[in-house]
């Protein structure tokens, strides 16, 4: 029986993000620069977003490029700039044919304005598609995020749209930017590292989370199920015990 088949159906999470880590080791272990390990691993991003597509999950979120890594090398850094527009137009055809919305977060305004505007025409083109949801978190780090948010509430707190002690949890998510989104029951990272690095810290309060040794480039669907596979396994509790869930 392939791992696909041993999946339970009922039992799929709606959200799923992945960390996805291990491009440079990749190529460095070919004796190549670290952006031809970004290169390969857009076949991971896609040969993933397809099975979620297929499998049913609503939400996939990928950890791009994070706010900290502006600080690598300029020619890293233009160069994955350069494959992010590339990217993006050469995959949208990929994201209509699979019915997959694209979504982006993070500080976009940083962004060159090429990413921006092929990222916008992408985000208009597949907004009308009512499958998956592929959100790429672009600029972005979840400190950035809650300190926005604080900002945000502080603004309108201060303007009277609402008093401090009606903030919630509830309303806190409303100003992040995964507003809208349910928090990810699995989050998912390559390449052997065991640390969430600066990625949805209040989304992920109660996601199962899965390392894997694998590195992004090589990372394909039966991974995917694997991963999931995993999840399926576990007894999610949220604080409860073993035996109030089983009741």
């Amino acid at each position: 029986m392939s791992v696909k088949d041993q999946l339970i159906k009922d039992k799929l999470p709606k959200h799923i993000a992945i960390i996805m880590d291990g491009n440079g080791r990749w190529a460095k272990k070919r004796g190549n620069a670290r952006v031809f390990g970004h290169k390969h691993g857009v076949t991971a991003v896609r040969e993933v977003t397809e099975a979620s597509a297929e499998l049913g999950i609503e939400y996939l979120t990928l950890y791009a490029f994070s706010t900290e890594n502006w600080s690598r090398p300029k020619t890293e850094v233009d160069a994955l700039m350069s494959l992010l527009v590339t990217t993006i137009s050469s995959e949208t055809k990929t994201l209509m044919d699979n019915n997959v919305r694209l979504n982006a977060i993070g500080c976009k305004s940083n962004l060159p304005g090429s990413v921006q505007k092929r990222l916008d025409e992408c985000i208009n083109q597949t907004s009308g598609n009512n499958g998956l949801t592929l959100t790429l978190a672009l600029s972005y780090s979840s400190r950035w995020e809650i300190l926005e948010a604080v900002k945000a509430i502080a603004s309108d707190v201060e303007s009277k749209k609402f008093n401090i002690e009606q903030l919630d949890d509830a309303m806190f998510g409303s100003y992040l930017s995964t507003q809208g989104m349910p928090d990810p029951e699995l989050l998912i990272r390559t390449s052997g590292e065991q640390r969430i690095s600066n990625f949805l810290l209040w989304q992920l309060a109660y996601s199962e989370l899965y390392f894997c040794d694998i590195l992004w480039p090589d990372f394909r669907r039966d991974d995917l199920y694997r991963a999931i596979l995993d999840y399926q396994g576990r007894e999610r509790r949220f604080g409860k015990t073993g035996d109030q869930i089983k009741k």
